[in-house]
């Protein structure tokens, strides 16, 4: 994880709570040549576009105030979305026994794009179940892993 999320990390997690959700991921990114950090966040109700207003307004003077990242970004809020990726343990121990889909750096009996059940995930390696049948990948083999709608 980036100094800089780890930061804005710390200090938007209380917010986010405060705001009766929980913080999903936060990433700093460069695309197409434009920064942007993205705070993911989520709710057992689902999260409104009000909530990320709200959520956004809160954490805005914050990051003005502390000033975490020195050149120009877009900050955005948003939902951590049905087909969210799962980064951290606790993502994947809360989506056991559901649909995913594991892209691959390079390919597996050509392939680089699994899907499955997850049935375990120990360390960074991701088990799934195929069809009765399991297929467990490495964390240096995984580039992401993201809930898959059936």
């Amino acid at each position: 994880m980036s100094k800089i999320v780890e930061i804005v990390t710390e200090f938007v997690r209380p917010i986010v709570e405060q705001n009766g959700c929980e913080l999903w991921d936060v990433e700093y990114v460069s695309e197409g040549g434009q920064w942007y950090l993205r705070v993911y966040i989520d709710k057992s109700d689902g999260v409104s576009i009000d909530d990320c207003e709200r959520i956004s307004r809160a954490i805005d003077p914050i990051l003005d105030e502390k000033d975490p990242i020195t050149n120009s970004y877009t900050f955005e809020v948003s939902s951590a979305g049905l087909e969210r990726t799962l980064k951290q343990p606790a993502h994947f121990q809360r989506f056991l026994g559901e649909n995913v889909e594991v892209k691959l750096y390079k390919p597996v009996d050509g392939s680089k794009l699994y899907t499955g059940i997850l049935s375990a995930y120990d360390n960074g390696s991701v088990t799934l179940d195929r069809n009765g049948e399991s297929v467990t990948f490495s964390k240096e083999q995984i580039a992401n892993v993201r809930l898959r709608l059936a």
